[in-house]
């Protein structure tokens, strides 16, 4: 694999704004990546090639020039295929829609390419967003790339074993039941589900319009953190967005989690788990304690 699939966004914008790496290199090594394993993970369902290669060569002279427009400036990503995209197929991962072919972008979409992100394509998912392993039916399944024989987990399972297998730096999920959070637990990525809101949802199909979320899938902490950044915003369009400060989601990255309380539910958590997984969360635990979070049990009865 080429070097360049496996650093950070943040390792990837330092060598960018510093001209050691061009945009155009760093989309054409993850077009490549894309090229020789999606035969055998299947995360995309359309690879944009030229119009990714075109905008790198975009970024290029945009950032030579001196315009800067921020981290994601050149960095390749890839979109859920329920987020509208102009001009583009947006299925939905369903036979139904397999014709539909937005005008516009989606509200985050289109903050993502002002900060000067690339969509390298459109990614695998459980149809209709409706479901936990993100075998499809019409389009096969997305495999997770640490072992193809087992699931991504869903509902964003291309979004997540993209990112994990390097084919692109960061992508978008949705999250309404744990659609984010449990492909990315599946393919060891970091995966952020915003707080209700923060995110625009126009233009990205819906699920569960009270419940649905749209928030970044990443190799790291921080560079979710430098997707939020972009995505954040309040959007009229949005009946759920609220005004909020902008703010720098990467500036209390540092500050650990010395002194936070962390509660575990032990009827969700316990009640029907293997023994295997309670290993792996008593070792979670132990991490956190060390880190100096305190870990209590909690009770919550609904889950029961």
């Amino acid at each position: 694999m080429n070097s360049l699939c496996s650093i950070s966004i943040r390792e990837a914008s330092d060598l960018i704004y510093t001209h050691e790496v061009k945009p155009s290199e760093l989309v054409e090594a993850h077009i490549e990546r894309i090229n020789t394993t999606d035969d055998k993970l299947n995360s995309f369902v359309t690879v944009l090639s030229e119009s990714a290669l075109s905008s790198s060569l975009i970024a290029e002279k945009e950032i030579m020039s001196g315009n800067y427009r921020s981290p994601l400036h050149g960095i390749p990503i890839g979109l859920k295929d329920l987020y509208d995209t102009a001009g583009i197929t947006t299925a939905v991962g369903s036979k139904i829609y397999r014709n539909r072919v937005p005008r516009k972008d989606a509200t985050v979409v289109s903050r993502l390419k002002e900060a000067g992100a690339i969509v390298v394509g459109k990614l695998q998912m459980h149809e209709f967003a409706l479901g936990a392993t993100s075998i499809n039916p019409h389009d096969g399944p997305a495999r997770n790339p640490w072992d193809t024989d087992r699931i991504t987990g869903g509902s964003s399972g291309g979004s997540a074993s993209s990112v994990a297998a390097g084919q692109c730096m960061a992508s978008l999920g949705t999250d309404t039941g744990g659609s984010i959070r449990i492909p990315s637990a599946l393919c060891g990525i970091v995966g952020l589900k915003p707080t209700f809101g923060r995110v625009s949802r126009n233009g990205v199909f819906p699920l569960s319009w009270t419940m649905d979320t749209v928030g970044p899938m990443t190799r790291t902490v921080e560079d979710s953190a430098l997707m939020l950044n972009a995505m954040a915003s309040f959007d009229p369009e949005d009946p759920g967005s609220y005004s909020h400060k902008t703010e720098d989601f990467t500036r209390k990255l540092g500050f650990g989690i010395k002194g936070i309380t962390i509660g575990v539910p032990q009827e969700y958590f316990y009640e029907t788990t293997s023994t295997e997984v309670r290993e792996a969360l008593s070792e979670a635990k132990k991490v956190f304690q060390s880190l100096g979070a305190q870990v209590i049990p909690i009770s919550i009865p609904v889950l029961e």
